[in-house]
């Protein structure tokens, strides 16, 4: 075997030998051959049972010559939109075009096209008309079956349909497309493979489907979004391996797309099989003079040491697509990888990440999920953890100690998020003392993102109370072992279940705390999550109660600009969502409120509000006039993410006084510019 990149022209599959390949995958990513990848992990997957692969990354959706670069395969096609959503690498939840595609050279937007799964299938039929075309990925998982469509504001249909592809693959994927291969290779006819599981495909004839559940016909989810609430926590409580059902959705009486059961978890010795795998664990050096593949630079030095997550937020998509039971490597295969690592010549010593959809989930929830699944109509943290949870970091631990004793290994960081609520269900706080004492450079990012219980339920998140406790405990570790570090809250507006009350809530908290994220994330309905079919239909799929869901641009904006409320350009926004939300008492001077009145000019008996000057409007900030910087327990109060420092919004005492005396009155200096809140100096004030 060769050890090189997979064929991307025919030159390449000339120096192979090759006159034509099994399969061509095309993608919307640029060619990466490293196992963060899902392109890699799959095309090198089919290369280790014996099959021929070729890549055409980003090929011209326009021009039809693009898609024949390697020729006809003579299995089929597989086809991806890349490691995410088409939809949302271009656009931002505001619906405004990106600036830049990390997965494309040198950051380029506009190498693919909207709905790059359909519209890359649509190509390659055009051309060959009775070719194979498996799709996968996680567009393509996510839009399995009916779904609602935020950029078009429309309940779509299955996305089998629309692309004319002949299965899709969904979930990871490994053990689907290795049968998939099998049976094409053995002579099987592409419309004859309905028995595998982990898979999509479409029929006419419901005598060839056995043992399914059958869910309302397109028509009827068109018609009423409470059917479609209903047909959806159907598909959520059918996405585990051991008790899923096959799922049959009619369209027009017509068609039926049926999804086959999930595909079974991996093995730990299959997992470790798929990180083995020869890859070059860099993008293809064709992109070098075009500048690289910049999402490399947030993987190259990290390890991916666990899938699926049984914590099932309600606005994550994992439960759809990688499932709720754990599956992890074992230490050996991550001590073997991260030695590559060190070998590679830019490696300075630091291992970015050790971890997966949550860091700190190294095995299934319980003993119960492997043989008898996970529980349906339960989850395993919320609304508290399960009794029956297995919280133990003791494996965890150990992982993390052999990767430091790793020679050329400085430090070993934990990036992927860490659940906070599991960490206190273990009753040993080892892994506590380890994460603050070997894993943390100065900051910890954590996903409390709300504070309001009522937004926390719609989230599927633990109370306020418990990351509290998380955010006590964490402080006196590190007062414990002498150091002075902080958390990043990471945070999030407009989600359903959030008004303009729980808005207001969250930005109190965020006064009290002294902190003023740069980085907020508005709720961004993507396909097939529980929060998304609340913001489409107003109904909780799990109990078919009403949700408030924030539609409105101005109010998405409102709530936004109340968790930067310090921000001056917020000023106009803040005071409307304070007026609306009936809390003018937090407009005004004392340490309570979040913003201060226009500026004031004296006259007469009493004061008034006029005309504003250049200091008008600014939040409150500092420790003077209306909003104190008071420091919470352990907290970061600066910017998340290390884009800089924060700007304080207060005006300085004396640039105050100034702005209350009549035009005229004597001479006023200019204030002097706020001074910058780092996360040091603003955690040193009392």
């Amino acid at each position: 075997m060769i050890h090189d990149y997979l064929p991307v022209c025919r030159e390449d599959m000339d120096r192979r030998g090759w006159d034509a390949c099994d399969f061509v995958y095309v993608s919307g990513d640029a060619y990466v051959d490293h196992p963060s990848f899902g392109p890699a992990i799959i095309s090198r997957l089919l290369e280790a049972r014996g099959y021929k692969v070729g890549i055409i990354a980003q090929p011209d959706w326009k021009n039809p010559e693009s898609i024949q670069i390697l020729g006809k395969p003579r299995l089929g096609f597989l086809v991806s939109a890349g490691n995410m959503d088409s939809m949302v690498n271009h656009y931002s939840v505001s619906k405004k075009r990106r600036q830049q595609d990390s997965y494309t050279p040198g950051g380029v937007m506009g190498k693919r096209p909207d709905y790059a799964t359909v519209v890359y299938c649509n190509l390659i039929r055009s051309v060959y008309k009775d070719a194979a075309i498996i799709i996968g990925g996680i567009e393509a998982s996510l839009r399995r079956l009916a779904h609602y469509d935020y950029w078009s504001n429309k309940l779509k249909r299955s996305i089998l349909l629309d692309s004319q592809a002949d299965l899709i693959s969904y979930g990871m994927g490994e053990h689907s497309i290795v049968e998939i291969a099998d049976a094409l290779n053995s002579g099987i006819d592409i419309k004859d493979i309905t028995f595998i599981d982990g898979t999509v495909f479409k029929t006419r004839n419901l005598d060839i489907v056995y043992d399914y559940k059958m869910l309302p016909d397109y028509q009827e989810l068109k018609d009423d979004k409470k059917v479609y609430a209903q047909s959806f926590f159907v598909q959520y409580s059918n996405t585990d391996p051991v008790l899923g059902k096959r799922l049959v959705e009619p369209y027009y009486g017509k068609e039926f797309v049926v999804q086959n059961p999930p595909a079974k978890p991996l093995t730990q010795e299959e997992m470790d099989e798929v990180y083995a795998l020869p890859y070059m664990r860099n993008y293809h050096p064709c992109y070098e003079a075009e500048g690289g593949i910049p999402a490399i630079r947030e993987i190259k030095f990290s390890l991916i040491s666990n899938r699926g997550c049984f914590g099932a937020c309600s606005f994550c998509a994992l439960t759809f697509h990688q499932g709720r039971i754990i599956q992890a490597r074992s230490h050996e295969s991550l001590v073997e990888e991260a030695k590559l690592l060190t070998e590679e010549p830019d490696f300075k010593g630091y291992i970015h990440d050790v971890g997966g959809p949550t860091a700190n989930f190294r095995f299934p929830a319980c003993e119960k999920q492997l043989t008898k699944g996970a529980c349906p109509n339960r989850q395993c943290l919320f609304p508290e953890p399960c009794k029956n949870i297995r919280a133990d970091h003791s494996d965890y631990i150990s992982l993390l100690r052999k990767l430091r004793a790793i020679p050329k290994v400085k430090k070993v960081f934990i990036r992927s998020g860490i659940r906070f609520d599991y960490v206190l269900a273990d009753k040993n706080r080892a892994f506590l003392r380890e994460l603050c004492e070997y894993h943390v450079s100065g900051q910890l990012k954590v996903a409390p993102e709300h504070v309001a219980d009522a937004v926390l339920k719609r989230m599927g998140k633990p109370k306020n109370s418990v990351y509290m406790q998380f955010v006590k405990e964490y402080k006196d570790m590190n007062k414990k072992i002498g150091k002075e570090q902080y958390l990043v809250p990471y945070l999030m507006s407009s989600h359903p279940g959030s008004t303009l009350k729980e808005a207001v809530e969250l930005a109190e908290y965020l006064r009290d705390l002294g902190y003023m994220p740069e980085q907020v994330q508005d709720f961004y309905p993507t396909p097939s999550t529980l929060s998304t079919c609340m913001y489409y239909t107003g109904l909780d799929p799990r109990t078919m109660e009403e949700v408030y869901t924030p539609h409105n641009p101005h109010e998405k904006a409102m709530q936004r600009a109340l968790i930067q409320y310090r921000n001056p350009k917020n000023y106009d926004l803040v005071k409307e969502a304070l007026i609306k939300a009936g809390r003018t008492d937090l407009i005004g001077f004392d340490k309570k409120c979040l913003i201060r009145p226009r500026e004031m000019h004296w006259g007469g008996a009493g004061a008034y509000e006029g005309n504003a000057s250049r200091r008008e409007g600014r939040p409150s900030g500092g420790n003077g006039f209306g909003g104190g910087q008071k420091r919470a327990a352990g907290h970061m109060a600066g910017k998340a993410a290390g884009n800089g420092s924060s700007k304080s919004a207060g005006a300085s005492t004396a640039a105050f006084r100034n702005a209350g005396k009549p035009a005229g009155a004597g001479r006023t200096e200019a204030p002097k510019p706020a001074k910058k809140k780092t996360i040091r100096n603003v955690h040193k004030k009392k």
